[in-house]
């Protein structure tokens, strides 16, 4: 999760080959926040009804199965390249790409260090 500039918020560690919407839960938790900008891998019922809940912007890019679309801001929805960007600069560092790291606790060391070096630039 990054916040409206770009930068890591908090991140969650998921088994490989798992939905990206195991993670959601503990990632939102106890946090506030205005909107969500996501893409289709985040398009669940269960999330949008949090986001009502919470009275937070859903900006959701929607699957085409969705039986009712929502209507989502376009222009808010070009921001979303800000997360992608972050992913694609932390993919620059190579032990992040290749996940060279043996365990769980120095791969998540891993990515705090590098989104600091992301962040001072």
């Amino acid at each position: 999760m990054t916040d409206a500039l770009g930068n890591l918020v908090r991140f969650i560690l998921l088994p490989g080959h798992r939905y990206d919407t195991i993670g959601v839960a503990p990632l939102i938790a106890d946090l506030e926040f205005g909107g969500l900008i996501a893409d289709k891998a985040f398009d669940s019922n269960w999330i949008i009804e949090n986001m009502n809940e919470r009275g937070a912007k859903i900006v959701i890019s929607q699957r085409p199965q969705r039986k009712a679309p929502l209507v989502i801001d376009e222009e808010l929805y070009k921001w979303r390249h800000l997360i992608e960007n972050f992913f694609g600069k932390l993919k620059d560092f190579k032990r992040i790409a290749m996940r060279s790291d043996k365990t769980d606790q120095s791969f998540s060391a891993m990515i705090h260090l590098c989104s600091a070096v992301i962040n001072s630039k």
